[in-house]
């Protein structure tokens, strides 16, 4: 505890991060943590990050990157400005903020996984003092910063909202869109107290161009969901409108770049293999599992999860389809998978729906490959394995496939030669709009 007054420890910490002389600690130097601590070191923030993978330690220290749309002379001038990297917890005293951006999965009940958060703010907070502003970004359901971070934060005998201060932020990255940066996009800010959202407001102020303040972390995380769920949902509404309009012989792709010149009341949401990323294909469900508490059950929610967790099984259905069509049984067929990435134009494979694809294709008995520019080797994942690299395209190359599935449409891929080589493509993702003998739409 403190003899300072309450205020003045709020005050404190506020001149402190107004005043970019704060020390600022981010926890999970990933998709979301690494952006994060170059924007604060580029605003001349001393810079921590944490994490708990020391081969992610010593290559950020090095002055090399993990991510591909994150360069290596951005992190090499971080590291010339101040930031360092490590893996001792101990050192979150030094850090006047503390901002957690682990990941939040679902268990295989499809249940949050909350573990890392909580193990997480366990290792830090014997070294919590007086005068430390706690933020979490992780997507979560609403009430995970009351119910899970508040008592361990004040476990230690610091008072929230006086000597120590609660926030939770949702992140916002879009990887590969460039009309966006971090600074840029606006930030949701919610605080436990009033003295923590005001200090929240200025640990994300010097940083971000415009904050959002709502008057509670629950609110705070229940945007995140909105945002996430409508997405999910709106996807899942024109997946089933594709499944529909394909069996009409619609184009779905014309449709909705029609439906799209109403210049009110519409948005344009596009078909594909299923849902990726880390949050679309989960934050959903955890609210449907936060709702069940209270006695609620999210038949929207639920309903757009199942039609776009069938989606990859659909893509597969294709292929069987077009391979008989060349009297060719998908057992013991060659198919490559263009596109693992869970989105044109980036290299994170978290919660890809091609991944999935070439998993169903390896079941049934075909013998799967895969080109990815963005990924040349297939990763170490959790729940996944293939000891793959990524195949060059060429003509031949191409032509020595019974079927190429489009799952991830890169911009780098030659989809002209593509098209004129292949036996049968099929096309998850709309690049082919003009009708031709060997692109079949999935």
């Amino acid at each position: 505890m403190t003899d300072k007054s309450n205020d003045t420890v709020a005050a404190e910490l506020i001149e402190k991060l107004t005043s970019r002389k704060a020390i600022i600690g981010i926890i999970g130097m990933g998709y979301v943590g690494q952006p994060l601590a170059l924007r604060f070191s580029q605003l001349g923030y001393k810079v921590l990050g944490f994490d708990i993978d020391q081969k992610k330690v010593d290559l950020l220290n090095n002055g090399q990157s993990d991510i591909e749309h994150i360069p290596a002379s951005a992190i090499k001038a971080a590291n010339a400005a101040g930031m360092e990297c490590t893996a001792d917890i101990s050192r979150t005293s030094e850090a006047d903020a503390l901002i957690i951006c682990v990941p939040t999965p679902l268990n295989k009940y499809r249940e949050p996984d909350l573990s890392f958060v909580t193990e997480t703010t366990e290792s830090f907070v014997p070294y919590l003092r007086a005068g430390q502003v706690v933020s979490l970004e992780s997507t979560t359901y609403p009430g995970t910063t009351e119910e899970e971070l508040l008592p361990r934060v004040s476990s230690g005998g610091l008072t929230v909202g006086e000597d120590i201060f609660l926030v939770y932020s949702p992140e916002r990255e879009d990887p590969g869109n460039a009309n966006f940066t971090t600074n840029t996009i606006p930030k949701v800010v919610g605080g436990h107290t009033p003295a923590c959202l005001e200090v929240g407001k200025a640990l994300y102020g010097q940083a971000i161009d415009r904050i959002v303040p709502v008057t509670s972390t629950k609110a705070a995380e229940m945007t995140k969901l909105l945002e996430n769920i409508h997405r999910a949902v709106n996807i899942g509404l024109v997946n089933e409108m594709k499944i529909v309009a394909d069996r009409m012989g619609i184009d779905i792709f014309e449709v909705i770049d029609a439906a799209a010149t109403k210049p009110f009341g519409f948005t344009a949401y596009y078909p594909g293999p299923g849902l990726g990323g880390h949050c679309i294909p989960i934050d959903p469900f955890y609210l449907t599992w936060k709702a069940r508490e209270y006695g609620l059950h999210t038949r929207f929610i639920e309903l757009s999860g199942e039609i776009n967790r069938a989606m990859p099984e659909y893509v597969v259905g294709k292929v069987v389809r077009s391979l008989n069509e060349r009297r060719k049984s998908l057992m013991g067929s060659k198919v490559l998978v263009l596109g693992i990435a869970y989105k044109k134009n980036v290299d994170d494979m978290r919660e890809s729906p091609s991944v999935e694809v070439m998993e169903l294709l390896r079941d049934a008995g075909a013998e799967v490959a895969y080109s990815d520019p963005h990924v040349p080797v297939f990763p170490k994942m959790r729940e996944h394995k293939f000891d793959l690299s990524s195949v060059a395209l060429t003509p031949e190359t191409i032509a020595s496939y019974d079927a190429v599935v489009l799952t991830t449409d890169h911009a780098k891929f030659d989809y002209d030669m593509i098209r004129a080589n292949a036996q049968v493509v099929i096309d998850s993702r709309g690049v082919y709009r003009a009708p031709a003998e060997n692109i079949v739409k999935a």
